[in-house]
């Protein structure tokens, strides 16, 4: 399977028709009729379904779908590893590619990457938000360097960093609710509740540990993989979301605020690599001044 073929794929699967590709791509439609042909005889499944005479549309098969998702991620990976190798070995510049939860712990980060920044104005930072499994798959495909992980690390797996703070669980709450009054919120206020939760929790994590319940005996309206779209359903009245702060402003001139739990739920964070990780220049320099600014935090 050859990356060029890969790329002349994709372009069909962009442009869902063989002709407006082979336009884009400077090739005859012939020539990449046969080159599609030989990958489907290659891989043994039909990877376009063809229009009828006189339509030019074209769609995947499953396999074709599954392909275009790999496909993509083979030449984004593909391009990473380009840059890593091209770079001159005098200059360290390029790309630092993470992964991570929706968290206020980026913070720390984006302070290394600023004071970096004054003496390698040349690397470029990439962030990619996801819950957990999104971002585990992501560092084990080669696709991230670092990876934000909430709760222990498997250690196992993953070289780790513990984060020097740690996030607050709480509520988010229309100003006119009912708890508003309350500076803490505790699991029976809960329990009677419209609730919004993250899905990793709705599936069973701290927060049902905490709240004493089976989600099964609560009302769980709704669940949410981005607090931003979770914030939106508890402006409109939906619900009372369970998340961190510092995620969703909550102004004085705003409809929403934050109250904490009680008993306080915090939760620890690493961020993580691949043991044995090879690094790239850029990453390798992130790594360093990241564990550099933490140690002159604890003294």
């Amino acid at each position: 399977m050859e990356i060029r073929v890969l790329q002349y794929f994709l372009a069909i699967a962009r442009e869902q028709s063989i002709i407006s590709a082979a336009e884009s791509l400077n090739l005859s439609q012939p020539t990449l009729s046969t080159q599609i042909k030989h990958l489907e005889e290659e891989l043994g499944k039909q990877l376009l379904i063809r229009g009828t005479k006189g339509s030019r549309k074209v769609t995947l098969t499953e396999e074709g779908m599954i392909l275009r998702k790999r496909a993509e991620e083979i030449l984004e990976l593909v391009k990473k590893t380009e840059n890593e190798i091209t770079l001159s070995d005098s200059i360290i510049m390029g790309d630092v590619y993470i992964g991570t939860g929706e968290t206020d712990g980026i913070r720390l980060l984006a302070k290394t990457a600023k004071n970096l920044q004054k003496t390698h104005p040349q690397i470029h930072y990439h962030i990619t938000s996801g819950n957990a499994i999104f971002v585990m798959e992501q560092l084990d495909k080669g696709l991230i360097d670092f990876g934000i992980v909430f709760g222990k690390p498997d250690l196992k797996k993953y070289d780790a960093l513990k984060l020097p703070l740690k996030d607050i669980w709480g509520v988010l709450m229309p100003k006119d609710s009912p708890l508003v009054d309350k500076d803490t919120i505790s699991p029976e206020d809960l329990w009677d509740k419209p609730l919004i939760l993250s899905q990793q929790e709705a599936n069973g994590g701290e927060v049902m540990q905490w709240i004493k319940k089976k989600p099964s005996h609560l009302n769980i309206v709704s669940t949410y993989n981005l607090l931003f779209n979770a914030s939106l359903l508890v402006e409109e009245g939906l619900g009372y979301a369970i998340c961190f702060d510092n995620i969703i402003h909550t102004s004085k001139s705003g409809n929403l605020c934050f109250r904490p739990l009680a008993p306080e739920l915090t939760t620890e964070m690493s961020i993580i690599w691949k043991k044995y990780q090879v690094f790239s220049k850029p990453a390798e320099k992130f790594l360093s001044s990241l564990m550099e600014s933490f140690s002159l935090e604890d003294e």
